[in-house]
């Protein structure tokens, strides 16, 4: 390794810390809207990705919403009391269980839908749609360049 590869780069060159920066500016647009219906961002998440896929157990909730287990465990019940969504055990197996949205937690996406739609409109007007699709394209050509990086590497 030279003695460059070793130097830090500069923040406003550093990938983790601009890719953070960016989330925060997107994220303070949402922000507001979600306060308005009391969730968190991570509680949305999870939220958005049950509204794709019903009846995820807790693994695979976790990884599809970016979330830690211990965390996720925490939400889901929280989100269970408020009705959002039910927590079904699996026949034969008391430790694993499928979650899925409630009447109530699909009414919540048909009310913050429409208007997480509208922000993100604002945001592609603002960024121009050719760069959010690019922008995306990018990220998830990243996600699947860097999966199994660190089991690879030593």
């Amino acid at each position: 390794m030279t003695n460059n590869a070793r130097t830090l780069r500069t923040t406003d060159r550093s990938l983790p810390i601009a890719l953070l920066r960016a989330r925060e500016k997107v994220m303070d647009r949402y922000r507001p809207l979600l306060q308005k219906h009391d969730l968190t961002e991570q509680q949305w998440r999870v939220i958005r990705v049950l509204d794709e896929t019903p009846g995820l157990d807790m693994g695979a909730l976790s990884a599809a919403a970016n979330i830690l287990a211990p965390s996720l465990s925490r939400m889901t019940k929280s989100l269970e009391e408020r009705g959002l969504l039910a927590m079904r055990r699996t026949p034969g197996d008391g430790r694993r269980a499928s979650l899925s949205l409630t009447v109530k937690g699909k009414a919540l996406i048909k009310i913050i839908g429409p208007e997480s739609a509208v922000i993100s409109a604002e945001v592609e007007a603002r960024v121009g749609p050719d760069r959010v699709r690019a922008l995306l394209d990018d990220l998830h050509a990243l996600i699947r360049d860097l999966d199994g990086l660190s089991e690879t590497s030593d």
